[in-house]
């Protein structure tokens, strides 16, 4: 079948048509998307900056920060600007594109994820050969394969969907591009392309979350061998990771494991884990985590005790 591009601008209906709920949930949603940049901003140039957070969980943490920052960049502000104009619009390019970078940066965290978890495994059941497992080179090596992973998950899904022609309507039911939604605007039956989806997007969730469970089941009776201490001090770190993972995990499971569908719950959702699940994570990881805490609290004493310097100085 000859691809046929009728359409070149998709009409996105958005969370609600009310003025009313559109200006409130602008005035919401944008404090939480600042506090995402800053939050995770903040954990990124603290764990750079910082010389007592050179341990590959911090390095692992920065760049799950990055993911975060961006992978919220990629929905929330057009989502945003959109809840103040009557009728939202974006090209069918920009909605693949929306499609693309969303997905190749949901999956770089997943991977991101089930890394930290490894990360913690070595750390907790192998702490006397935790340097050599984890060596600079392997930390480098497992975030590139992250990103890689995350890379060729989104192609597969690109590739299959710019084959679909789109002649009308142009009309998605949702607040941005995702694949089940656009899938029913193609002019073409949709359900073989539907299964390869849910294969791809929710077959690695699911295998995802699974290793994630087993790997702190497995950190959890290794704990037993642990003194109290220890235990507390590795609980607490878990603690943020397990926190993550749920809020993480739970919201994608719920969308690409069943038939696609144009419940209001779906939106709900998915405004979660691209709006709240983000803006969740620094505050999880610092608020759990002492080192953290105290690294931010000296690169913020230094950049208080510059200022004040240049202030003395050009008073001079």
């Amino acid at each position: 079948m000859a691809r046929t591009d009728n359409v070149t601008e998709l009409i996105v209906t958005g969370l609600s048509q009310d003025p009313e709920v559109q200006r409130a949930c602008f005035a919401v949603f944008l404090p939480m998307y600042l506090a995402t940049v800053v939050g995770n901003g903040l954990i990124v140039l603290t764990v750079r900056v910082s010389k007592s957070l050179r341990s590959p969980m911090y390095f692992f943490l920065s760049h799950l920060s990055l993911v975060e920052i961006s992978y919220s960049s990629t929905i929330v502000p057009k989502f945003i600007t959109d809840l103040l104009v009557k009728i939202k619009t974006i090209s069918l390019k920009g909605c693949l594109a929306q499609i693309f970078f969303s997905h190749f940066l949901g999956v770089t965290e997943i991977f991101l994820l089930v890394v930290m978890a490894y990360d913690r495994y070595v750390a907790i059941c192998k702490p006397l050969h935790y340097m050599n497992i984890m060596s600079h080179r392997l930390c480098h090596a497992l975030v590139a394969s992250s990103w890689l992973g995350g890379f060729f998950h989104s192609m597969i899904q690109i590739l299959i969907t710019i084959q679909l022609p789109f002649c009308g309507p142009n009309v998605i039911d949702h607040y941005f591009c995702d694949l089940h939604p656009l899938f029913k605007l193609a002019c073409t039956d949709t359900s073989v392309e539907g299964v390869v989806v849910l294969a791809n997007s929710g077959l690695i969730s699911v295998f995802s979350f699974l290793l994630l469970v087993s790997s702190y089941i497995v950190i959890l009776v290794n704990l037993r061998n642990h003194s109290a201490d220890g235990r507390r001090k590795a609980l607490s770190t878990c603690a943020s990771h397990v926190t993550v993972v749920i809020l993480f995990f739970g919201p994608a499971i719920f969308l690409y494991m069943r038939p696609s569908s144009t419940f209001t719950e779906d939106k709900l959702v998915a405004v979660f884990y691209m709006v709240v699940t983000p803006m969740l994570n620094p505050i999880i990881y610092t608020l759990r985590n002492a080192e953290v805490k105290l690294a931010m609290r000296r690169l913020w004493g230094k950049k208080k005790n510059s200022g004040m310097e240049r202030k003395w100085e050009s008073d001079l």
